[in-house]
């Protein structure tokens, strides 16, 4: 590459020296040379001899050697590197364990120089504190029903209680069935934590601390619940778990068919308003054309008025919440959330409403409030409509009065003040797409 630049350019080349055999072999010899192998211990396997640590390409080896620290071969060294100072001595010592009440005395080996101390796992033995009760408090606070806990099988209950730390699996296997009767694990667990309830109310320890309360009824049939379903046959397993195929599929219609008729809707009311808009259109467009060239008083045409209305006679009760009846469980704050077919006008009409009326959009979903919220909604979309009617009218007098001052000249359309609404300043301040929410 450097020779063809130079040719290019009309410049000198560099004087490269001339290769020869004898001096690519020379090269080649130097190259070998620089390679240093180092040879394989005897005794040493091939395998263990390739995890060592030869050069700097080599990666680190698996097991710490003796390469680092320059001693022997590194594979092992001839003699043994003993240190200078005096062997420490060993003791047979005896021990005890804290946590054991027999005083039972053990042996193991320790160092001499080591300090007598605790020995070291009894840390481990945590016992709980059962509570204890004398025979008047017991009179007092802890009588049982007649015929259910008599004071020797309470007693019995708290003895094993401290003598196997609350396990009841195994209270209930060493209870003493011939002395005390048959009692199962709820009845144990029912039993104690009632005597631990009382004593705690009695005594006003830990008062800020609520006590437990075992309900034994529910214990009893969560585990003969656990027990069926557990001695399921194979035939009921596959039937449950063709129903829930069933149920998912019914489901998925159920959404399917709830979407169609959203869909369905939507291109329903595009359609009317596409209709109304054009008729509206033909009419007004007909109606002028009579009056300029006829001079004659207008005919009946269809009125912006009329579907306005009948708009709010079809849907006045507002808006219709979903009744949340599917199967699963669901939240009470669904119910307040509006249907997916509510338009964009009429959601943006029912915030600014919201905002006027000063109230809490995200109310505490309890049953009144959510029945109660829904229903003060649906008011506010039907108040909204009815502005938005009441507009339209005012408007349509508007209009009328100046097609008949144009038609007739020299004469006024007088207006009763019936039919006029209150004139209100701040009506088009809050007002949303043409939906007044401040008139009177």
């Amino acid at each position: 590459m450097t020779t063809d630049v130079r040719d290019i350019l009309d410049m000198d080349r560099a004087n490269t020296p001339e290769v020869t055999r004898d001096s690519f072999l020379a090269t080649k010899k130097r190259n070998f040379e620089k390679v240093k192998t180092s040879k394989r211990p005897e005794g040493m396997h091939r395998e263990v001899f390739a995890l060592l640590y030869n050069d700097n390409k080599d990666a680190p080896p698996l097991l710490p050697t003796d390469t680092a620290l320059g001693i022997g071969s590194g594979y092992k060294q001839a003699k043994a590197r003993l240190g200078m100072r005096q062997v420490r001595k060993w003791e047979w010592a005896p021990f005890s364990n804290p946590a054991r009440t027999d005083g039972a005395v053990f042996h193991h080996w320790k160092r001499q120089s080591d300090d007598a101390r605790e020995y070291p796992f009894a840390k481990f033995n945590k016992q709980l504190q059962i509570p204890v009760y004398t025979v008047s408090e017991y009179n007092t606070h802890l009588r049982s029903q007649p015929n259910k806990w008599t004071k020797a099988q309470t007693d019995h209950l708290f003895e094993l209680a401290k003598r196997f730390d609350l396990r009841f699996i195994i209270m209930a296997d060493r209870w003493d069935h011939v002395s005390f009767g048959m009692k199962t694990v709820e009845d144990l667990k029912e039993r104690y934590y009632e005597v631990v309830g009382l004593l705690t109310k009695a005594k006003g320890t830990n008062s800020d601390k609520k006590a437990y309360v075992f309900d034994a009824d529910h214990e009893r049939k969560r585990k003969e619940q656990l027990k069926k379903l557990f001695e399921r046959t194979t035939k009921q397993v596959e039937e449950e778990q063709m129903l829930l195929n069933e149920l998912k599929k019914i489901e998925a219609r159920k959404k399917e068919r709830e979407r169609k008729t959203q869909d369905l809707q939507k291109l329903i009311s595009q359609a009317d308003q596409q209709s109304e808009t054009t008729l509206t259109d033909k009419a007004t467009k007909k109606h002028e054309k009579k009056l300029y060239k006829k001079k004659i008083h207008h005919q009946p045409r269809p009125s912006k008025v009329d579907s306005v209305v009948n708009a709010i006679e079809i849907g006045g009760s507002g808006i219709k919440f979903s009744d949340l009846r599917g199967s699963g469980v669901s939240l009470r704050s669904q119910k307040m959330k509006l249907p997916a077919n509510i338009g964009q006008r009429k959601v943006k009409a029912l915030e600014t409403a919201i905002q006027e009326f000063k109230v809490d959009p995200a109310p505490p979903p309890t049953e009144d409030i959510c029945n109660s919220f829904n229903e003060l909604r649906s008011d506010m979309v039907l108040l909204c409509e009815l502005r938005t009617a009441l507009a339209t009218c005012v408007y349509e007098l508007e209009s009328l009065k100046h097609q008949y001052e144009a038609a007739c000249p020299g004469k006024t359309l007088n207006i009763p003040a019936v039919l006029i609404p209150p004139d209100n300043s701040s009506q088009g301040e809050n007002s949303t797409d043409g939906i007044s929410l401040s008139g009177a």
